[in-house]
């Protein structure tokens, strides 16, 4: 397939060979779309988004007039099957969400599990990510990173899944409301204890905020402030990043020798952001018997 773009001002109106075409669109400024994106969103058969209203508005600015076809959550299972007979008989579909990259806390993955599978076409138009963005700002490792996306709103489930990852050796990454900002960050303090996190809001816009320090200090902040305005990313550092951090086995022999397991493991998943599960099981194995 001809890479969308490389013709750019030279019909880039004209149809684009068939296949899917994922697109980053802005993530708020809407200059950081590339030239390449809006050849391609030009020369889509159609444009499959989120909210028909927000990419008619990014094709407006650009002088771009193609059909739309809302394509989110609430529709995929009845939509995609569309998408696809239109991809089988050689149309070229563009797909992108509110902002960023498709694919990205969106429902793009199974339409492009389903392209794959059929054997059709599909490429890739590069672009912002507000998940890249706030890595690149928030100060903390870049050189292994995980994106857990959005946690579940409810708290048990969200602490539930916050001790399945608080272990991983890498900087991470996080979509936040604003309503539970607050009680998200102190549900990271309380399970991956100290660590340095940023919380940024409102990504390449006028009001784009980046505030970094300890999580327990962050949730603190939010929690007497209140909820802040805009869209959040939440950035939080690696287990061993942080001056708590230390020799797990070391940390639970000495406090085994004044706590129970389950005291032990806390006080050094406080510590150390590690989590507390594994944490009681090696505290279990490590008891004297």
């Amino acid at each position: 397939m001809r890479p969308a773009g490389d013709d750019h001002g030279k019909g880039a109106s004209a149809l684009l060979p068939g296949g899917l075409y994922l697109v980053a669109t802005p993530i708020g400024n809407l200059r950081d779309v590339s030239l390449r994106a809006l050849d391609t969103l030009a020369g889509a058969g159609a444009i499959a988004c989120e909210d028909t209203r927000v990419t008619a508005k990014l094709l407006a600015r650009h002088g771009i007039s193609r059909p739309l076809i809302a394509y989110h959550d609430h529709n995929a299972e009845r939509v995609r099957p569309r998408l696809l007979e239109r991809l089988q008989a050689g149309e070229a579909i563009a797909l992108v969400s509110d902002a960023g990259s498709p694919l990205i806390a969106d429902p793009g993955f199974k339409l492009v599990r389903e392209t794959v599978a059929r054997g059709i076409p599909v490429t890739a138009v590069p672009g912002p990510s507000a998940a890249v963005a706030a890595l690149q700002l928030s100060g903390l490792p870049a050189d292994r990173f995980f994106f857990a996306g959005f946690l579940p709103a409810k708290p048990t489930a969200r602490r539930k899944s916050l001790s399945e990852i608080a272990g991983v050796p890498g900087t991470l990454i996080f979509f936040e409301t604003a309503p539970r900002l607050a009680r998200a960050l102190a549900d990271m303090a309380e399970i991956f204890g100290p660590r340095p996190a940023a919380v940024a809001r409102e990504l390449t816009k006028m009001f784009e905020e980046v505030r970094r320090g300890p999580l327990p200090d962050l949730a603190r902040h939010y929690g007497e402030a209140g909820p802040p305005k805009g869209e959040m990313v939440v950035v939080v550092a690696p287990p061993d990043n942080h001056p708590g951090a230390t020799d797990v086995d070391g940390a639970l022999r000495t406090a085994l020798a004044r706590l129970s397991p389950s005291a032990a493991a806390a006080e050094v998943a406080r510590a150390t952001g590690t989590s507390r599960r594994e944490l009681y099981r090696r505290a279990l194995e490590l008891k004297p018997k």
